[in-house]
């Protein structure tokens, strides 16, 4: 399904009385201290591989904890030696996630969650003006099964200004009403959460490894750790800044 788009980003409208739970899993101290210090530190960077792994697990570990607040239905298994009920997810899950950075971080949750379905979105932000100080979001494609009455997890590992997951979130719900959202993401500007709590329903959960302080004029979390996608698979070309430049 090709559905071309394109969004400028504003101050949001804030919505009154939001029931949209945050988790901040920087508020209490685990490995992931230790994954998202690698993550940051600029030597680290050199090292793809080792990028790549930290998003990666970093997916498997919140997709863990966010395992803790599904549905689950007793089933019984039988073993060689006799029979045991043991409770098991009963959600039917779609993970989706935004091209390209989000794939190391939707493979993470996909190891976890390895019964769910998938969903693509191609969204990425341009900049609309020579100062690289405004930010536009264009959607290109999107490849997804239904979302109708599932369990919807936006994976993706920035939430900068929150223009492409918004874009991603609107583009996703076209194809039927979700039972429940959850955004996972491993760094959050909090301008971001605003953004993005405008395109969630009520009773979402935003799920962060991090929040940081906010974002610089070029609109890049701060002090994040730079660029996913070129911090994953190499720096990008940058053609499209053409039409900023005119």
């Amino acid at each position: 399904m090709d559905i071309p788009r394109f969004f400028i980003i504003f101050a949001p409208k804030l919505k009154t009385n939001s029931m949209i739970e945050v988790v901040d899993f920087s508020k209490t101290n685990s490995v992931l201290n230790q994954y998202m210090a690698e993550l940051r530190d600029k030597n680290y960077q050199k090292n793809r591989l080792l990028f790549r792994h930290n998003i990666k697990r970093i997916g498997e570990m919140m997709a863990y904890e966010l395992s803790k607040t599904l549905e689950y239905k007793t089933k019984t298994i039988t073993t060689p030696l006799g029979t045991i009920d043991i409770p098991l997810p009963k959600d039917d899950m779609v993970v989706a996630t935004v091209l390209r950075a989000g794939l190391p971080f939707h493979e993470g949750f996909l190891n976890v969650f390895d019964k769910a379905d998938n969903g693509f979105v191609s969204a990425f932000r341009m900049y609309i003006n020579r100062e690289h100080t405004e930010v536009g979001v264009h959607t290109e494609y999107i490849a997804t099964q239904s979302v109708k009455n599932k369990t919807l997890l936006v994976v993706d590992p920035m939430l900068a200004t929150g223009g492409s997951l918004a874009a991603a979130i609107e583009s996703l719900l076209e194809s039927g009403k979700p039972k429940k959202i959850h955004l996972c993401c491993v760094i959050a500007a909090p301008e971001g959460i605003e953004v993005v709590k405008e395109a969630l329903p009520d009773g979402s959960t935003i799920w962060c490894a991090a929040i940081d302080q906010g974002m610089n004029e070029q609109k890049y979390i701060v002090p994040g750790f730079g660029d996913c996608g070129d911090l994953c698979y190499g720096e990008k070309l940058q053609s499209f800044r053409k039409h900023a430049d005119k």
